[in-house]
């Protein structure tokens, strides 16, 4: 009988527990147990409900391109709870000295596709129009060095490019920052589309004439009752006594034939162990095991984050799904979601709920600032950016420290040392957010691909 310890209890050590129970339930020799160091699973994923509101205080979507966290989620049997973001709504902005400008059409993330809206924007000036024109002649890129966002950014498309959609952008996703993101970690369809056609404008016009007639996918994916379904599904397929509540491990210990871990003052041997924490954490419990892996665990930075979500019974907003503060505007706000526009199911029917975020990376003492604090600025940021008045319903403050790992640049040179290192610990696995994408998809496909590889 194999024994596996999972530590962690985020959305990446439920999808392992699951999987490995799965495999248990179909005849696999094996068993299973949960360390979990807080009083509640789930990690960042939250859905609170107020009112007939909606309130997701970690993540509120995840992409609908990636398919894992959808797939688990028909597993479960949650298949018809899924929702599609409503893209015939999807209209974002972007601050610009205090003005909310549309990203035009044709934009695809950076990457300008259609000529007139590009020419007729005021989000670029005529030089930045003038770079990407020439962009199209740029030559493909031998090499597999690592550099910024923002050197790859600008290097097609010129420093506003940078400033006014790249930065905004990743840091709504990373809550971090352009210029030190990794951009083969970051954005590797990007890197590989430079390596094969040089022009990120002619590449992607090439793809989109070979998809032609693909029906478009939706960008974003939810669920009716907000993300805490998957948890609630997640619950009745795992046995609860292998779930070990407000027991943090203190120690990891290499035994000829496996594992040992300590718990609360317990100590018990397994076969393999999934380490499903953040890279700080990770790094803590393997520096006795190998100080190495410790210190590239350790150079993994994290942001910490918060959001404030405000609900109105009506309030008059522009269409769309919301806006982007680039940090040239000198705000601490980087961005707002129309979260009623954005998903059905969110709101009650003629009401808004906004959602404000905000980073450390912005913000450096954002930890140091209180529930108070951080709705007074909403508030103010929100009054002078739409001219909104009018008093919400009900505010609502979600924190998270160290939540959001900065995949900065040498990432994946980083990771792929450390999966050398791991090779000589047999039975020992990283799963989570720390290595190859920060979404739930990509969670749920490390703990996935984990199971797989010992099971």
């Amino acid at each position: 009988m194999k024994r596996i310890a999972i530590i962690g209890g985020g959305i990446a050590g439920l999808s392992a527990a699951y999987y490995l129970e799965k495999a248990r339930r179909s005849g696999a020799p094996l068993e299973w147990t949960l360390f979990e160091k807080s009083d509640r699973l789930g990690g960042v994923i939250r859905t609170e409900y107020q009112d007939g509101y909606v309130l997701e205080a970690g993540p509120d979507s995840f992409l609908s391109i990636k398919p894992d966290a959808a797939a688990l989620c028909r597993e479960l049997g949650i298949g018809e709870q899924i929702i599609q973001s409503n893209d015939h709504l999807r209209k974002t902005y972007i601050l610009v000295k205090n003005r909310l400008i549309e990203i035009p059409d044709g934009l695809q993330f950076m990457v300008p596709t259609k000529v007139w809206p590009m020419a007729t924007t005021p989000l670029f000036s005529l030089g930045t129009k003038f770079r990407m024109a020439r962009e199209l002649l740029t030559s493909p890129r031998n090499g597999s060095s690592d550099e910024s966002v923002a050197d790859f950014v600008r290097r097609h498309f010129g420093q506003q490019m940078v400033d006014r959609v790249a930065e905004p952008m990743l840091a709504g996703v990373y809550g971090g920052n352009a210029e030190q993101l990794s951009v083969r970690a970051v954005l590797p369809m990007f890197a590989a589309m430079e390596r094969e056609h040089g022009s990120l404008a002619r590449a992607t016009l090439k793809a989109r004439k070979k998809n032609a007639g693909a029906k478009p996918q939706p960008l974003f994916t939810s669920l009716k009752n907000g993300l805490q379904q998957i948890l609630e599904a997640l619950k009745p397929a795992l046995n609860p006594q292998w779930i070990r509540m407000q027991q943090p491990v203190s120690a990891l210990r290499r035994l000829s034939d496996g594992w040992q871990v300590e718990s609360s003052g317990s100590s018990e041997k397994f076969d393999a162990v999934l380490l499903g924490i953040p890279a700080t954490s990770t790094a803590a419990l393997l520096s006795p095991l190998d100080a190495e892996i410790a210190a590239r665990m350790g150079k993994i930075q994290y942001t910490s984050s918060a959001a404030v979500a405000l609900a109105y019974d009506k309030v008059d907003l522009p269409a769309g799904f919301g806006f982007l503060v680039p940090g040239t505007e000198g705000r601490k706000m980087m961005a707002c979601t129309f979260v009623h526009n954005k998903f059905s199911f969110r709101a009650p029917e003629g009401s808004a709920l906004l959602r404000c975020f905000f980073s450390s990376s912005r913000v450096p003492d954002l930890l140091k600032y209180s529930e108070e604090d951080l709705q007074r600025v909403a508030l103010q940021e929100l009054k002078e950016i739409l001219g909104l008045e009018t008093a919400p319903r009900f505010v609502r403050v979600f924190r998270w420290s160290q939540a959001l790992p900065q995949y900065e640049t040498g990432h994946l040179d980083r990771v792929a040392e450390i999966q050398t290192r791991l090779a000589a610990l047999p039975g020992l696995n990283i799963i989570g957010n720390s290595f190859y994408g920060v979404g739930i998809p990509d969670c749920i496909k490390s703990a996935r691909q984990a199971v797989e590889k010992i099971i």
